[in-house]
């Protein structure tokens, strides 16, 4: 056989594992949390910004990491933010604080958004139109494998060793990855990719501001000089980033798109479903350990029945678009999945027994299961083929930033009437929350009803394998 012949191989080799170490780290930390919170005395603001910190860098990030490889190189690049991930890593170990910890969050959200659209564009490009699907199909089962594995290898290696070797293991992966990476792929010359500076510090500094409102909010009070300004801030920022992009020769966010009722909604959508689903688990996976006293492999194992349906439904549900449209696919899928949160907010108390959660867990991730890729159908195919790649990081990023405001938000409802102190204090924040997480998945519901009824993709679209994870960066 050929030596080259191997090349496409250890491309989707290479990229898969780059896929599967961001996406096992955007949920691996779940069920360490309530061992962080105990070992660095961190309050529910640090909590929240262990998770934050990652998915805000990421999803910020994400559009400037796609660029930055077209320019210099996606191989190159690629291997550098490997290095910048895992150099993060070792410094989310070796964090003496809580403080220290959320920093080194934010810089491995960084490599993770050079890493993602890197690999995804470079398995792209290494499998000729036949084959693409078929690599892209293993790409995404790889990163199905890790969402679903992150809350259970993190409760695992947190209750056999100890909560620093969730970012431990990412050390000697990337020592190895790195020289294969540049040894292994392909390199691509540098393009006139373009980029947007300005956009990205709005972007930043606008989400930045509304989160860091919404967190400090209950402990300063919501009249509070600092929660004021900093709101104030937040969106005054946020809507220069608006004017900025309508008016600059090259956006990093094509706002002119969401003119677009599928694209618009089906962005809304996305939003409100990842909003729903990270304060889920931020919240489930504590609520299992503070309130019900499970250990920290114990829950990751109790969190699979919901999660798994990511899994399991996701990949069959291009059938379902075809045939119905993305519309009732969305809006029928969310209303289920708040049906599920509204069950679990209801019958949430100290005491109950976990077989009482199975089944409102499934609904749930059986609702958001259909939805997900019903959000990612209306926004691709609502767009003509020269802005599939802007659409694409679009929802990707908005999706992420959804995550960020969903744990913001509905930890702000915990706060506002539970805390720490005892099983029965946390119970008492638990429901409320959950009932904020219907909330948001109903106001995703609501948003679907927007797309046009007869919006579906014709026979000849190629339909998607969509994970939560996955990021379609396409140029």
């Amino acid at each position: 056989m050929d030596p080259a012949d191997n090349g496409p191989r250890w491309v989707l080799a290479l990229t898969s594992v780059v896929s599967f170490m961001v996406s096992l780290d955007s949920q691996v930390v779940a069920t360490a949390l309530p061992v962080i919170r105990v070992h660095l005395h961190a309050s529910l603001a640090a909590l929240e910004w262990t998770v934050n910190a990652y998915t805000l860098s990421f999803a910020v990030l994400l559009l400037t990491g796609a660029a930055v490889g077209e320019r210099l190189g996606r191989r190159r690049m690629l291997a550098a933010g490997v290095g910048l991930f895992t150099t993060a890593s070792a410094a989310c170990a070796l964090a003496p604080n809580a403080g220290a910890l959320i920093a080194a969050r934010a810089l491995q959200g960084a490599g993770a958004a050079l890493m993602l659209p890197l690999a995804l564009a470079a398995l792209s490009a290494a499998f000729p139109p036949q084959r693409r699907a078929w690599a892209l199909g293993i790409f995404s089962s790889v990163t199905g494998i890790a969402v679903l594995a992150g809350p259970v290898v993190g409760g695992a290696v947190t209750q056999g060793l100890a909560w620093p070797w969730i970012f431990w293991l990412n050390v000697p992966i990337g020592v190895v990855m790195i020289p294969l990476i540049l040894t292994r792929m392909t390199g691509t010359a540098g393009t006139r990719a373009n980029l947007d500076p300005v956009g990205l510090i709005l972007a930043t500094g606008g989400a930045f501001g509304l989160v860091w409102a919404l967190i400090r909010a209950n402990s300063i009070g919501w009249a509070s000089p600092e929660t004021a300004t900093t709101l104030a801030a937040g969106a005054l920022l946020a809507v220069v980033f608006v004017a900025w992009e309508l008016r600059t020769a090259n956006p990093m966010l094509p706002v002119r798109l969401f003119g677009q009722r599928s694209f618009a909604a089906g962005n809304a959508a996305a939003f409100a479903v990842f909003a729903m689903l990270l304060a889920l688990v931020f919240l489930m996976a504590q609520f299992l350990q503070t309130g019900l006293g499970f250990d920290p492999l114990g829950t990751g194992l109790r969190l699979l029945p919901g999660w798994a349906t990511l899994t399991l439904i996701a990949p069959f549900a291009g059938t379902l678009i075809t045939r119905v449209g993305e519309r009732p696919l969305i809006s029928g899928g969310l209303t289920v999945a708040a049906g599920g949160l509204a069950w679990i907010a209801l019958i949430a108390r100290t005491g109950l027994p976990y077989q009482n959660l199975i089944a409102p867990l499934i609904l749930a991730g059986s609702g958001a299961s259909v939805a997900i890729p019903a959000t990612m159908s209306a926004v691709m195919t609502s767009v003509p083929p020269k802005a599939i790649g802007q659409a694409s990081g679009t929802l990707n990023m908005l999706r992420q930033l959804g995550g960020v405001f969903g744990i913001a938000i509905c930890a702000a409802v915990f706060a506002a009437r539970g805390g720490y102190a005892s099983p029965a204090e946390f119970t008492r924040g638990f429901g409320p929350a959950m009932g904020a997480c219907a909330g948001l998945a109903l106001l995703g519901a609501a948003a679907a009803l927007i797309i046009p009824r007869r919006h579906r993709p014709s026979e000849a679209e190629p339909q998607l394998s969509i994970t939560p994870e996955v990021v379609e960066t396409r140029r």
